[in-house]
């Protein structure tokens, strides 16, 4: 069980189009979101459908498959593993985010 401590898989549509990042070093970065639903009965029988956002970063060769295959509302499934950061603003603000570092990606739908 120890090569599952830290996995996460999601299926989800792009909420926009990949930000590709060409660092200095030569390494390129993918950073996009998905949207994952969720669909339930309320107590009242009504349908109701709960979207959560996810940050999403890949890196390497599945940064360059990002760029040139993925596109806002692609539906895609992806696997790898949750990181936290902080960062300060320019107002000097400081903010936490969490971030799903793809490491597979697999491209559903047309």
């Amino acid at each position: 069980m120890s090569a599952i401590k830290n996995k996460v898989q999601l299926i989800g549509n792009l909420g926009n189009d990949p930000e590709i990042i060409n660092l200095e070093s030569g390494k390129m970065l993918a950073k996009f979101t998905i949207a994952t639903n969720e669909s339930y009965k309320n107590n009242k029988g009504e349908k109701v459908t709960d979207t959560q956002w996810h940050n999403v970063i890949a890196w390497g060769k599945t940064a360059e498959i990002i760029e040139k295959y993925l596109t806002k509302g692609k539906e895609v499934a992806i696997e790898g593993k949750l990181t936290s950061r902080s960062y300060e603003t320019k107002e000097g603000e400081k903010r936490y985010i969490t971030e799903v570092v793809c490491n597979e990606l697999l491209m559903l739908g047309k």
